[in-house]
């Protein structure tokens, strides 16, 4: 069952002291509708999940290991992890230095770069470029390359935005803490990776 969680929790701006370095599901949540692109090419992120140290679906539970370094700070920068050996998945870390939190990024609006992405994905449909985090990193050309980047520097750009309602339900894909409403998205996206649950 999903939850309408109403607006983002307070304005998003990307300047703002310490937007990065709160709870994930804060991020999570105020990330709906902004933009992201990698070298031009990217659109509105529409879907987010987060994860935290605390929370035993994260890759950070365990505490800090060569993979999943970058989860623990500082905030602002990408963590990249590959799912399942195929796919790449790109979070925004959050949260304070040591904390081991991020977002990751579950789906697009595709809206510049179409004929690029296209071409990377092999998929003529906008709906099927980024409706899902490997879709969308491969559309995106994300690699553990991007491992640890900031996000406010090239080849990233984030441009804040607004979103409609937000809904919130239970995360994808896990099996530990599978309950926590922690995904986020735009209500009525066609661009969802998933529906939320009526």
């Amino acid at each position: 069952m999903h939850v309408l969680v109403g607006r983002h929790s307070e304005p998003s701006n990307s300047g703002r002291q310490g937007f990065w370095e709160r709870h994930p599901t804060d991020v999570a949540r105020d990330l709906i509708g902004w933009e992201v692109y990698v070298g031009g090419v990217g659109g509105r992120i529409v879907e987010t999940e987060a994860y935290h140290q605390e929370d035993p679906a994260s890759h950070s539970y365990p505490g800090p290991t060569a993979r999943n370094a970058a989860m623990f700070g500082p905030a602002g920068r990408l963590y990249v992890y590959r799912s399942y050996g195929v796919h790449w998945c790109m979070n925004f870390v959050s949260g304070a230095s040591g904390e081991g939190s991020a977002v990751l990024i579950r789906a697009i609006e595709p809206r510049h770069g179409l004929d690029v992405m296209r071409a990377r994905r092999g998929r003529d449909d906008p709906r099927a470029l980024c409706s899902g985090p490997g879709k969308l990193c491969q559309a995106l050309a994300v690699t553990r390359e991007h491992d640890g980047l900031r996000l406010d520097s090239p080849p990233f750009e984030l441009r804040e935005g607004p979103a409609g309602a937000v809904v919130a339900g239970p995360r994808i894909g896990i099996t530990k803490a599978a309950e926590k409403p922690w995904r986020f998205g735009e209500a009525g996206s066609r661009f969802l990776s998933r529906p939320f649950s009526r």
